[in-house]
């Protein structure tokens, strides 16, 4: 299954919302949380989306409609 490395930046009204949660409900995805940095103000997650190529795009866009910057990452995000 294709994996695709993301970062998700959140704005402070988005930070409490489950985003990632919904990804495996709704998308039928696997997620893993690589990094993050969250605070009470704003927050980012890098993590890797694995599934469905269709699904991760409906997924990301879905994404974005939520007021959540998505970015898309290369290489190893641990690794650095």
């Amino acid at each position: 299954m294709p994996i695709k490395r993301v970062k998700f930046t959140y704005e402070q009204e988005m930070i409490k919302e489950p985003i990632i949660s919904m990804l495996s409900k709704d998308f039928d995805l696997v997620t893993n949380i690589r990094r993050a940095d969250v605070r009470e103000d704003m927050g980012w997650v890098v993590l890797e989306i694995e599934g469905d190529e269709n699904e991760i795009q409906k997924a990301l866009d879905w994404v974005a409609t939520k007021c959540v910057r998505v970015d898309p990452i290369s290489g190893d995000v641990v690794e650095g």
